[in-house]
């Protein structure tokens, strides 16, 4: 039996398109500027194994804390807003920690790359593909994310200061809608 291409490059275009690695380039530039710095690896590293965890154990590790995927699409969907908020406002709301390792966990390891988007579509792709093939998906997009977030100061120095300005407030705006759609999608199933 082959590798079935046309399923693996599905996941790929999937995750890529939730993780939006390339959309989130502003706010990862705002981080920078209050870490100091991104560790890219650990933030790879980090994004990657709360991903291969939520592939294999997601599903049982929300309910063994009592939750459910639409409590955590909710609580992931505020943060994203406030990020957004942030964004758009030019008001800082997540105060910088000069520990760039913590700035790598939260929140750009999550929810931006490992998102409650990112985990619950791949709790999602395991109704419809091998978890090989997830896997797969998961790894290919990691090294994209690995080679924007050492890509970071280059991007940043392309841009310069009035691009950078104008994409991180657009940016700003799609997250927030992206924000309002999780929690709008998701807040429904809550009222019990």
């Amino acid at each position: 039996m082959g590798i079935k291409l046309d399923e693996l490059l599905t996941i790929v275009f999937t995750l890529f398109a939730v993780i939006d690695i390339v959309g989130s380039i502003p706010l990862l530039i705002a981080m920078k500027e209050k870490t100091g710095a991104i560790k890219s690896l650990n933030v790879t590293l980090i994004s990657g194994g709360l991903m291969i965890l939520f592939l294999f154990l997601g599903k049982p590790f929300l309910q063994l804390l009592g939750l459910d995927v639409k409590s955590f699409a909710v609580g992931g969907s505020i943060v994203i807003f406030l990020l957004g908020l942030e964004m758009v406002l030019g008001h800082e709301i997540f105060k910088g920690d000069k520990n760039a390792q913590s700035g790598a966990v939260v929140p750009i390891a999550f929810p931006i790359i490992a998102g409650s988007g990112t985990l619950t579509t791949i709790m999602s792709l395991k109704a419809n593909f091998e978890e090989a093939y997830i896997l797969g998906g998961i790894l290919v997009n990691l090294i994209i994310v690995f080679i924007v977030l050492k890509s970071l100061n280059f991007i940043e120095r392309m841009l310069g200061p009035g691009g950078l300005l104008a994409v991180r407030k657009f940016f700003g705006v799609i997250l927030l809608a992206i924000a309002v759609k999780i929690f709008s999608s998701n807040i429904g199933a809550l009222k019990r």
